[in-house]
């Protein structure tokens, strides 16, 4: 008789482990049910259901339009999926800036309604309080430092962040300051590599990297640009895998083809 394994699901505890032998941690984004089935499968350590879906999904500009009841219809439907995987829903603009009372209650509504594992907030020292109403309510939260999307108007750019010494040393701080809270884990985003580097030695929990180069304990990217289903957004940090983009298209043309001269379906393909 066969044994079915049971599949271990990542903790933030095996991430922790994971940063002290020196394995690095793969995360990607996921928003859908059949994404999150797929990258589970595959073997992710983290999938992140990133407000990023305001962009990649809902076709908006920044990430600042997507809603807290939009963010649990995405993460219910990648929890779903993800028998495996440690699921971290960013909570969205709007729902934890500057109240941290409802900070906490949008966070506990996301772990409530969508089942995920973990909450993540943008930001350091000004946000702290509300980091440390939710993790002591016992829920998980990962940092996100540097390139800011949420922040995008007050930057007015998307380039890359800290590099003069001001912003480099309040990173610094920041990154310490959510460490002393509990957090988890943080995300670097758009910072020099060699700072990066700096963080990532200096403190004791993962730092999961975006365009901060190669020594952080972990990379995560938008799995639509990672596997081309994004149109003509190539970022130096950003490594293609796949051409879905063009895949797709010459497959639905090919579609259309067939269906314009009555080729599809055959006789094969009919009752």
């Amino acid at each position: 008789m066969s044994v079915n394994k049971e599949i271990k699901r990542i903790t933030t505890h095996i991430l922790q482990e994971m940063k002290q032998r020196g394995e690095r941690i793969a995360m990607l984004t996921a928003y859908d049910y059949s994404m999150a089935t797929i990258l589970d499968d595959a073997g992710l350590d983290v999938l992140l259901v990133g407000d990023s879906a305001s962009n990649v999904m809902a076709g908006h500009e920044t990430t600042l339009p997507i809603t807290l009841d939009q963010m649990i219809y995405h993460a219910q439907s990648v929890v779903r999926g993800a028998t495996r995987a440690f699921v971290v829903v960013d909570l969205p603009f709007g729902s934890y800036q500057g109240n941290s009372k409802e900070a906490l209650n949008s966070a506990i509504r996301i772990m409530k309604e969508s089942g995920a594992h973990g909450v993540k907030l943008e930001g350091g020292v000004e946000i702290i309080e509300s980091v440390q109403r939710i993790i002591t309510a016992g829920i998980p939260v990962m940092g996100h430092l540097g390139l800011t999307p949420q922040s995008i108007y007050k930057f007015g750019t998307y380039t890359v962040r800290a590099k003069d010494e001001a912003e480099a040393n309040k990173l610094k701080t920041d990154v310490l300051a959510l460490q002393e809270a509990g957090c988890f884990s943080v995300v670097l985003e758009k910072i020099p590599a060699k700072l990066a580097k700096e963080v990532t030695e200096s403190i004791h929990i993962p730092t999961i990297g975006i365009g901060a180069g190669p020594d952080c304990d972990g990379q995560v990217l938008v799995v639509n640009d990672m596997i081309g289903l994004t149109k003509g957004f190539r970022p130096r940090f950003l490594r293609q895998y796949l051409d879905l983009y063009s895949g797709i298209k010459d497959a639905a043309q090919s579609y259309i083809k067939d269906v314009k001269a009555r080729d599809f379906p055959n006789e094969k393909e009919q009752y």
